[in-house]
């Protein structure tokens, strides 16, 4: 019995091992062969200037600015409008530009073919302000808009004014070699995105809606090109945001009867609150490796080599083990379930009287097919306890939908990468942060969430943080792409489909 025991045995082992080594043969790549462009040349020291000259404009959004900030930042706000103008005479002759929401920014490039449908190329205007106490850490004046070591340093060099120049730049240069597109190309510059949105890309998405624009894609920053940080994969990630997590805050509040700490019931407002967060951070949302993240490791994983290679492709076995691993780093966690943060608890105001009221606020970023009535109903279930108010901290934002990758636009936003940087590995992914493309859904079949600057982990930092700056080198690179992206999507084979 044991010796047919083991015959069994080992003949599913090997029956197993078969499997795995033919799922890891048959993953194929999914990489479009796209041909080396030929090299756009650009002045680099020219276009470094222009965007050291945007970053030395401080339109600063703050999330409570006093009335002077305010009027500041709207001033340099639109210091920078007439920078633009003298920067890009060309093209200031040749589209329409129009000021939405007092700040915001429109630009018209009419198409010659009144068929075919819009694309829509965003950037934002804003910048995040320096954090207090960190001026000192900075190598660079972070509004100096200071070149050197190859780099252009400072506030918004990367994040946005980077792709917002850029975009500029390469229409500039079609506009000077003739190029007339075959569909109209928006360009929408928000001015409060690093608040939300809500006074700027709203206002333009409400504009174009009501004038019955609606855009086959529409393009924003979002995902890089990363080196190095996906384990087993040598090659540059270039990943192309198709959806974008959705924000849900919720309050939790406890009430008590205050009195003096010299007379502590057995159960406070705080203790009562502090349980039931201790709760909420224990019972996270489910991880699964669904949606999104399937297709992108799904991409991803051909490119691999050795043991990763074998175990991406054949996570129909190694699933349990590839969620371990990915849980462990909160980049990849964020990838995999809708996250949980606690951010904010306020209780009490002097150290002997006890409060009678704590609230805390928990932020939960959603993945697309979670809801944010789903996430209240689990928080509610995890803490069990009908002493704790569950309420709506500010209205939710709901996760995206879904951009295809099979569309038209993927593969010319996948083109141009390729073309530019023969080496990356394309793939969808998924959107960890806020952009203002999500005000689009009305005017856009599909919306991508792009920025292809490389980075590496170290880099990651740098946004809204210290020392942000943008390589002279990857930035010609970018305004490269812009040109690519419009040639190939605006051209005359890329202007298919109706209005």
């Amino acid at each position: 019995m044991r010796r047919i025991f083991t015959r069994y045995l080992l003949a599913a082992l090997l029956l197993l091992c078969f499997a795995v080594a033919l799922g890891t043969l048959r993953a194929h790549s999914h990489q479009l062969a796209v041909p080396v462009a030929q090299r756009i040349d650009i002045d680099q020291q020219a276009v470094a200037g222009r965007l050291a000259g945007a970053v030395r404009l401080r339109t600063i959004s703050e999330e409570a600015p006093s009335p002077q900030s305010l009027a500041q930042s709207r001033a340099e706000l639109l210091r920078l409008h007439n920078y633009l103008a003298q920067s890009f005479p060309n093209l200031h002759r040749e589209l329409q530009r129009e000021t939405v929401g007092d700040y915001s920014l429109l630009y018209t490039w009419k198409g010659q073919n009144p068929a075919a449908k819009p694309i829509l190329l965003m950037a934002h205007q804003d910048v995040v302000p320096i954090a207090p106490g960190t001026e000192s850490q900075w190598h660079a004046d972070p509004f100096g808009g200071e070149i050197r070591d190859g780099f252009v340093w400072g506030r918004g060099a990367w994040d946005d004014k980077g792709n917002l120049m850029a975009e500029l730049e390469a229409v500039e240069a079609l506009v000077s070699k003739g190029f007339k597109p075959q569909r109209t190309i928006y360009l929408a510059f928000g001015h409060d995105e690093e608040n939300g949105g809500a006074d700027g890309a709203t206002a333009i998405a409400r504009l174009l809606a009501q004038r019955g624009v609606h855009c086959e894609f529409a393009l924003d920053e979002g995902l890089l090109i990363t080196e190095g940080i996906m384990p087993g994969l040598e090659a540059p990630l270039a990943l192309i945001g198709v959806a974008e997590k959705g924000s849900l805050s919720l309050k939790l509040r406890v009430t008590a009867t205050p009195g003096h700490s010299s007379m502590p019931p057995r159960e406070s407002a705080i203790g009562i609150l502090a349980r039931a967060l201790e709760r909420v951070e224990a019972a996270p949302m489910p991880v699964a490796i669904g949606g999104v993240a399937t297709e992108m490791f799904d991409t991803v994983a051909p490119e691999m080599h050795g043991a990763n290679r074998v175990v991406m492709t054949n996570r129909w076995l190694f699933g349990p083990l590839v969620r371990h691993l990915l849980e462990q780093k909160p980049s990849t966690n964020a990838m995999l379930r809708t996250t949980t943060a606690l951010t904010i608890v306020n209780a009490g105001n002097k150290e002997n009287v006890l409060p009678g009221l704590a609230e805390a606020v928990v932020n939960f970023r959603l993945v697309p097919g979670d809801t944010a009535v789903a996430v209240t109903e689990h928080v509610r279930r995890a803490i069990d306890d009908p002493r704790v108010a569950i309420e709506p901290a500010s209205p939710a934002d709901e996760a995206s939908a879904v951009a295809s990758r099979s569309s038209a636009a993927f593969q010319s936003i996948s083109r141009a990468t390729r073309a530019l940087v023969p080496e990356a590995v394309v793939a969808p992914g998924l959107m960890i942060g806020a952009t203002d493309s999500r005000h689009m859904t009305a005017v856009a079949d599909d919306i991508y969430r792009y920025s292809p600057v490389r980075a590496r982990a170290e880099d990651l930092a740098r946004f809204h943080g210290t020392d942000e700056r943008m390589a002279i080198d990857n930035y010609a690179d970018l305004i490269r792409f812009y040109e690519l992206l419009i040639s190939d999507s605006a051209g005359v084979h890329g202007a298919g489909g109706a209005q």
